[in-house]
């Protein structure tokens, strides 16, 4: 059987995700047995005819529209045959032997059911992404206009600043979807990606899910990738807002209950309209009113779909 199968959703980021092969074949296509499969969400770029001309080792699976970002990964993973599964951005790099070391720490310890990399920012710094599960209280304070003000000791339980190093093998709650390595058996026990997330907390949920029958999820600092970050997500800010925002409030609802999801739905609306009163006042002082107008233009949509 094939070791590790390997997921990358794409739309419009030809060629980061030329770069993303590249350094898989260059670090690892010798020292696995790999499965690269691509599910080309109706790019409008040159991604399909590259991807044929250059890669044909890829398994292409070109959709013919825009089926968003879970369900790409979920047609990626029914296609899969590998005895481990790796969903991975396209916006991302390998370093070393970063997918060996994945694949062979799943393979000593059979209670572990995820894993992630220890992920660099494109500067060199490193990502945040050793998480707990969020609470209700930092559900409320994550990505809105409280996150400055939110005390300390909350966000430092939320990112695990237990002492742990960025090297560290640590046991986590969820591992951040950019790259993110399940085996098998946890695919074929829990099954794919929850669909009513279209973008965002899809990762957060899969975990959860993971975790409850029984499979534990580990930060693996020893392996190394870089992730660029949302240069797909960028082409569609307003878009980007909306999903987030309602994915959030999935994940809340599911977890916490229809009350908790209402009072945050209220609050985040709240919190948009605060950022419509700001930007159009320092757009009104001529505060570099590009920016302004497109903020206003995102935010105002936001509110327009009530976030249901």
């Amino acid at each position: 059987m094939v070791d590790l199968s390997i997921i990358i959703v794409s739309w419009n980021v030809c060629d980061l995700l030329a770069t993303c092969l590249d350094s898989i074949i260059t670090t690892t296509w010798d020292k696995l047995e790999l499965e690269l499969i691509v599910v080309d969400s109706a790019s409008s770029d040159n991604t399909v005819p590259m991807l044929r001309e250059r890669f044909p080792q890829v398994k292409l699976l070109p959709q013919s529209e825009n089926l968003g970002f879970t369900r790409c990964n979920n047609i990626g993973l029914a296609a899969a045959s590998g005895r481990h599964l790796m969903l991975l951005n396209p916006d991302t790099e390998i370093i070393g032997d970063a997918l060996v070391t994945l694949v062979n720490f799943l393979d000593a310890y059979p209670t572990v059911g995820i894993v992630g990399p220890h992920t660099l920012n494109s500067d060199g710094t490193t990502q945040s992404t050793r998480r707990r599960f969020p609470t209700p209280l930092v559900l409320f304070f994550e990505s809105t206009w409280l996150q400055p003000y939110a005390p300390r000791w909350l966000l430092d339980s939320y990112y695990i600043a237990n002492g742990a190093g960025d090297d560290d093998v640590i046991e986590i709650d969820w591992a951040q979807g950019s790259a993110l390595m399940a085996r098998r058996a946890v695919y074929d026990q829990i099954g794919g990606l929850d669909e009513g997330y279209v973008m965002y907390s899809e990762e957060v949920d899969w975990c959860k899910r993971a975790k409850n029958a029984g499979w534990r999820v580990v930060y693996v600092g020893t392996a190394h990738i870089i992730h660029h970050g949302g240069k797909s997500s960028e082409q569609v800010v307003a878009r980007s807002h909306i999903l987030f925002q309602q994915s959030k409030l999935r994940y809340t609802r599911r977890y916490y209950g229809w009350l908790m999801a209402a009072l945050l739905r209220d609050f985040l609306l709240l919190n948009y309209t605060w950022q419509i009163g700001l930007e159009g006042i320092k757009w009104l002082l001529g505060h570099n009113r590009d920016l302004r107008r497109e903020r206003l233009a995102a935010y105002w949509q936001v509110i327009r779909t009530g976030l249901r």
